[in-house]
């Protein structure tokens, strides 16, 4: 029965839908060229001998822009060459179909309207009519009119199905006769398409140019979704509706400033490109992986919210925990070095910011913006996907390789991010879930632990998405807590940040305490895949986790000392010494072992070993291993997982073995992941090895963005 309905479709779209255009063109002298968040399309030719047409589209994605970098838009701009020896009539169309993907476009009862703004700016909004409770959805097309560009539209026609009105094909032979649809009879607003139509609506731009003249035209599209439903039942308004509000109306709005500011908007992103791209001392590649690479900040399932609570009341959530200070007979010693007094400051902590949390929603949910200060601005909550595969929002185990990003970009959402899991490892949820791994079930998430992520079916309020093991009880990511806000501190300089965050960064390194078994400063790997990389078993002290530790161990003092807690600055400088030492033993004259338990891939070159070293240099701190054995790390680490691999042209192979063999152990050991490649090619630029880091990059390069490679 599908496939009728399908091949019944398609030929329906060939005879009386889009397929019946005969726009001519074949793309052969078409080239597409990206540098985000900006492209450009050249036709050289097409669809006509005589024109040169080249599209610039442009995201007003602006660094430390936190308005326009919200909004739901982008803009078109055609210039149009006149090659030939005559003035020739064009006419641009803009067509857009009323479907929010899948089979939604045929659920019937869509409807469009015509509007018109000031300054020229008028089109069509396509009002679509989700179904099954889903978010509404308004789309606009529009364009600029002006002295030499005419603007028609035709708000309706009938792509596929039974609706009345005309047909695509009847709408592209108007505007092929006469250059606009001015001579189209309609409605300023179309009637509801019936269940199983397909329709849209079009915008023509209509122009005279000059031989050997050019001209421009602008278009651009909006979409208002104001609100964003999880499964829980929880609702949240965009980002972009606290300046344009929560009504599909505002899509006509967006789609208007959109056109009128997009000269500006291209202004600052040229701005913050150029000295990139003139830079010679960098390889020709870099600036086009380095900004393409940006495309997953805006299409990785990203939610913008408004940074207010949920729609509904928040009354309904009851506490899940609670700590009672008056049974605790306790003394507090001003030795730092005595684990008793630890456990004493971890409970008066865990106290003071209970007491702090006034709201039910602080206690209950990763609510960041609790935490801010008097006179900071609350720039919303992010959210994005671990991949387009992995459905966990802002998973923090990779957050911590892509975060430098929003770091340098948008340093207050990076900052949002990091109040959100502070918050989060003051949160105790007793509720179960069922692990893949064991079939057992454990406890959602524990005092004191960092989630793995902040959740998908009620994000901030149920973390913890992922259910392969307990991460609870991984060794990366509270250490990667710890780093990634002593570095945001260093980038954005932000005291009351780190004033705010501070109790939680204590929580979290108290609460890997548990995993130093015999006292010597060093957590130890529990014999499962307990980081990041979770098909790769790790037992006792490892590069990875154990550098990471290291590190933030270094990091915890420092942060210590920025809020004038001298009893803890000590105390983690001390740990950070002892466990220094033990990370040592791991170096073998090459590189560091991959663990010290002794097993068949004890000896394994992690290219991530050096994690640990990586965040230190880059947050300024003093390195975790001296500068002799992190280049003769890298130097292994580059002749073996990178070179050994076609040749170090796909990146850094995650695990090798010293015989010259990728380490089969599991999958992700013989695995290449470019987020861990561009960490190592950083971390071997930070040791002065350039050359070397740039060719490592280089790999992704080939494999991703080339045009010989994969992507």
């Amino acid at each position: 029965m599908v496939k009728i309905i399908l091949l019944c479709y398609a030929q329906e779209l060939q005879t009386c839908g889009i397929g019946s255009w005969d726009w001519n063109l074949g793309g052969q002298n078409c080239t597409y060229h990206a540098l985000f968040p900006r492209a450009w399309t050249v036709y050289e030719g097409e669809p006509d001998p005589e024109l040169r047409v080249v599209c610039r589209q442009i995201s007003p994605f602006i660094p430390h822009n936190y308005k326009e970098s919200s909004l739901p838009t982008a803009v078109f701009t055609f210039t149009v060459h006149n090659l030939g020896k005559t003035s020739a009539d064009v006419t641009l169309l803009f067509t857009w179909a009323n479907s929010a993907g899948g089979d939604s476009g045929i659920s019937g009862h869509h409807f469009n309207s015509k509007f018109r703004m000031e300054d020229g700016v008028q089109g069509v909004l396509l009002h679509h009519m989700t179904s099954k409770e889903r978010p509404s959805v308004t789309f606009a097309i529009a364009a600029e009119a002006n002295d030499t560009v005419h603007v028609s539209e035709c708000p309706f026609f009938v792509i596929s199905g039974d609706s009345q009105g005309i047909t695509a094909k009847d709408m592209w032979n108007e505007v092929k006769k006469n250059g606009s649809f001015d001579h189209l009879q309609s409605e300023e607003m179309s009637m509801p398409s019936d269940p199983g139509s397909l329709v849209g609506a079009a915008v023509a731009a209509s122009l005279t140019i000059p031989a050997d003249d050019v001209k421009s035209v602008t278009f651009s599209l909006a979409w208002a979704c104001p609100e964003i439903n999880f499964a829980s039942g929880r609702t949240y308004h965009r980002r972009y509706t606290k300046f344009y509000g929560t009504t599909g109306h505002a899509a006509a709005k967006i789609a208007h400033d959109a056109i009128q500011e997009h000269t500006q908007w291209e202004s600052q992103i040229e701005e913050w490109q150029k000295p990139i791209i003139e830079d010679k001392r960098l390889p020709e590649w870099y600036p086009i992986t380095l900004f393409n690479e940006l495309y997953y900040l805006n299409a990785g399932g990203t939610i913008w919210t408004d940074g207010l609570p949920p729609v509904q009341k928040l009354s309904t959530i009851g506490k899940r925990f609670s700590i009672d200070r008056s049974s605790l007979d306790v003394k507090v010693s001003a030795d730092p070095t005595q684990s008793d007094d630890t456990a004493v400051l971890i409970l008066e902590r865990m106290g003071s910011v209970l007491d702090e949390l006034q709201t039910p929603v602080s206690v209950n949910a990763a609510v960041g913006t609790n935490l801010l200060q008097k006179g900071e601005e609350n720039v919303g909550q992010f959210l994005y996907l671990e991949g387009i595969e992995y459905y966990m929002c802002n998973t923090y185990d990779v957050h911590f390789y892509a975060s430098f990003a929003l770091t340098m970009l948008f340093p207050e959402l990076e900052l949002s991010i990091q109040r959100d899991f502070a918050a989060a490892v003051m949160m105790h949820d007793p509720s179960k879930r069922l692990l893949l791994d064991d079939g057992m079930s454990a406890t959602r998430k524990v005092l004191g632990a960092v989630p793995h992520d902040i959740g998908m079916d009620d994000p901030w309020f149920e973390v913890n998405y992922y259910c392969l093991y307990n991460t609870d009880r991984w060794k990366d990511l509270n250490p990667k807590f710890v780093l990634q806000v002593y570095r945001d501190f260093v980038a954005t300089g932000d005291k009351k940040f780190v004033e705010a965050v501070w109790p939680s960064v204590y929580m979290a390194m108290a609460f890997m305490d548990q995993f130093d078994k015999d006292g010597d400063g060093m957590i130890e790997n529990e014999g499962f895949p307990d980081q990041t990389y979770d098909v790769w078993s790790v037992s006792g002290v490892s590069a990875y986790s154990g550098g990471l530790w290291v590190a933030a161990l270094q990091a915890a003092s420092a942060l210590a000392r920025e809020v004038g807690d001298k009893g803890s600055e000590d105390y983690f400088w001390f740990k950070f010494q002892k466990a220094k030492e033990v990370y040592q033993k791991l170096w073998n004259g090459s590189y560091f072992n991959y663990d010290n338990s002794g097993s068949a891939v004890s000896s394994s070159i992690q290219a991530d070993q050096l994690a640990g070293q990586w965040y230190a240099r880059a947050c300024g701190l003093l390195p975790i291993v001296d500068e002799e054995k992190a280049k003769t790390t890298f130097e292994t680490v580059f002749n073996f997982n990178v070179m050994k691999v076609k040749d170090g042209k796909r990146g850094a192979v995650n695990g090798m073995r010293p015989n010259g063999e990728p380490d089969s152990s599991s999958l992700q050991s013989r695995e290449i992941w470019s987020g861990v490649t561009y960490a190592v090619a950083a971390a071997m630029i930070h040791e002065d090895m350039a050359d070397m880091g740039f060719k490592t990059a280089a790999g992704v390069y080939e494999t991703v963005w080339s045009e010989d490679g994969f992507g």
